[in-house]
């Protein structure tokens, strides 16, 4: 594929923590419109893959490209501006603020946010609050927490807070965007409606990659998977063949997985 059919390539990269290498020489696509899957058993390395792509981690060799352009380097919020969207095993919400603060505090480019800003331009700082306002209502609406929409985060569900740390990446407007086991640790009621959410996203045309670790979910929602072992890609492709891929069978069956 050309750059312009791939949101997302790694080209051999390598990362090592001491004497353990997490990630080792790993290449990989994530092409533009997919829902993706990053799957493989415990410790092949997918989450630092993610931390890598999002510019947590730096590899030590190895290039990340997104659209074409490398961001091995780059701090996070740099890589967040390029139009990649991240949420976390455990979502990183503020507890002491309402559902709705927490999405309006995602907004990026905020003139209000420079003390000088506000003081030169408040007419511009009001017309974006009220931007934001419609943006973050829009978003409670899409991911059905308006009627939590004034509670502190803190009271929220496990599910709950999934969903609220979507719509804070969702605020980013990102093109690309990665989620961490998106459904554990979540009801299967929330967990329909999370689905049900990252289709809807899809259709819109933005590019999922999701490390799931049940194979169920990712072989139905995903249009590609890529598979990860011992920090390498074992292999990649659509659901039905990596379902038959006898190595894939062996490298979960040996991992415990």
């Amino acid at each position: 594929m050309s750059d312009t059919e791939n949101v997302l390539e790694v080209r051999d990269v390598v990362k090592a923590f001491g004497g353990i290498t997490a990630v080792d020489a790993a290449s990989f696509d994530v092409p533009d419109g997919s829902i993706t899957g990053l799957i493989g058993p415990n410790g092949a390395g997918k989450s630092t893959m993610f931390n890598l792509v999002t510019g947590v981690l730096t590899p030590d060799s190895g290039r990340i490209r997104l659209r074409g352009e490398d961001v091995v380097g780059e701090p996070p919020h740099r890589i967040a501006e390029a139009g990649v969207g991240r949420t976390f095993q455990t979502p990183k919400v503020f507890a002491g603020m309402s559902v709705r603060e927490n999405l309006a505090f995602a907004a990026k480019d905020q003139t209000g946010e420079s003390a000088l800003g506000a003081l030169l331009r408040p007419g511009t700082v009001a017309k974006e609050e009220a931007e934001i306002g419609e943006r973050v209502q829009e978003t409670l609406e899409f991911l059905e927490l308006d009627h939590v929409a004034d509670e502190y985060a803190r009271g929220l569900s496990g599910g709950q807070r999934k969903l609220l740390e979507l719509g804070r990446v969702l605020m980013l407007d990102p093109e690309l965007v990665m989620l961490d086991e998106p459904a554990a640790g979540v009801n299967p009621a929330l967990t329909d409606r999370l689905l049900e959410r990252l289709h809807e996203l899809n259709d819109e045309g933005r590019t999922l990659l999701l490390i799931e670790h049940d194979i169920d979910l990712i072989m139905n929602n995903c249009d590609h998977v890529v598979v990860m072992h011992n920090g390498s890609k074992l292999a990649s492709g659509p659901p039905s063949r990596i379902q038959e891929d006898e190595r894939v069978v062996e490298a979960y069956l040996g991992g415990g997985e």
